[in-house]
């Protein structure tokens, strides 16, 4: 009798780093629920000031990517992935991430986008590399030419007369205009939807801090470098104002004729991609320290380019190019395994 030997393969196991503690809490939907909840002051404030043009522009977004994302899991043979809303948060972070006057078709081709391109492509949820809600933002941004003019609630007796035709970063470098930092806090500015009020941002995005749906190393990095890089691009007028401070001199017509470190953190979408952009978990690191290290880069990478390229704002750039070196990123930081390293035989 012939007995015959039979090769079997072994399995390609992909076991993650130990302590192994699951957690049936921490599903997509959610985190996606949480992430809904920490936009929503900010969806507020953008429908206060924007009015209409906001909730046009929010219906637009969302809804073309809830029904591309519909289409393509249909045509590749999957269950419809729309209920655990990460369609629903793409549309939404999208719609804050572009101006209110932003043309209708731009704004669906942009839904279109980002989940196609930025999405699909990759093989879907979990998959993508950059972040798709900048990717269709990116997209249409280079496609068509962005018009800020006049949206929504602007106060009569504003003493920048250029609000209504530019964002406060593209007033201060184009004619030298420098908005009121109240009005930063508040959100009475133009700008893209999102951008607008620090406060609202704030708020939200300490809400998935404390949630821990948001990694809180990567806000902490992102403002700590923009910080520091905000304070070297301001160095002087930023002196007088904490000299003023201390002094007990007028901080007030500083900061109302001067661009300071304060107009730096405050203006602009810093804010809002610090918490809200950076933060996806799918195309940001995975380690702590690797999360450090993107943070400090997006923050770094959108204050350089603020001061030195044509383009006033840097905060999309830097978080598309930072989603490149992610995978490097990780593989740089893998963390020490729970009782030391795997000993090898000699």
């Amino acid at each position: 009798m012939t007995e015959t030997t039979q090769t079997v393969s072994p399995p390609n196991l992909h076991v993650a780093l130990s302590p192994h503690l699951p957690g049936r809490e921490l599903t997509t939907r959610r985190m996606m629920v949480d992430v809904l909840i920490g936009l929503s002051p900010v969806v507020l404030v953008s429908l206060f000031v924007f009015q209409w043009y906001a909730a046009l522009q929010l219906a637009l977004c969302v809804g073309a990517c809830v029904a591309t994302e519909f289409l393509l899991t249909r045509a590749r043979g999957r269950k419809a992935s729309i209920g655990d809303f990460s369609a629903v948060v793409t549309g939404i972070i999208l719609a804050l991430s572009l101006p209110g006057t932003s043309p209708i078709y731009g704004t669906i081709l942009a839904g279109v986008v980002a989940i196609a391109l930025g999405k699909w492509v990759f093989g879907g949820l979990g998959q993508n590399i950059f972040n798709p809600a900048m990717v269709g933002r990116a997209f249409i941004m280079m496609t068509f030419t962005f018009n800020y003019a006049a949206p929504g609630y602007v106060d009569a007796a504003s003493t920048v007369d250029a609000i209504t035709q530019a964002t406060p970063l593209t007033a201060y470098k184009m004619d030298g205009v420098v908005t009121s930092p109240l009005w930063l806090l508040l959100g009475n500015t133009n700008g893209s939807l999102g951008e607008t009020s620090a406060i609202a941002c704030l708020l939200g995005g300490l809400y998935l801090v404390w949630r821990r749906t948001a990694a809180w190393q990567i806000p902490a990095g992102v403002l700590l470098s923009g910080i520091v890089f905000g304070y070297l691009g301001s160095f002087g007028e930023t002196n007088a104002l904490v000299a003023s401070l201390l002094n007990g001199g007028d901080a007030g017509a500083i900061l109302s004729t001067q661009w300071t470190l304060v107009h730096q953190v405050l203006g602009g979408a810093l804010l809002f991609g610090a918490f809200f952009i950076a933060t996806d978990p799918v195309s940001s690191p995975l380690t702590p320290k690797g999360r450090w290290i993107f943070g400090i880069g997006v923050g770094a990478m959108a204050m350089i380019i603020r001061q030195f390229s044509a383009y006033p704002e840097g905060v999309m750039f830097a978080v598309l190019l930072m989603n490149g070196v992610v995978p490097l990123i990780n593989r740089w930081t893998i963390p020490r395994p729970l009782g030391g390293p795997v000993p090898v035989r000699k």
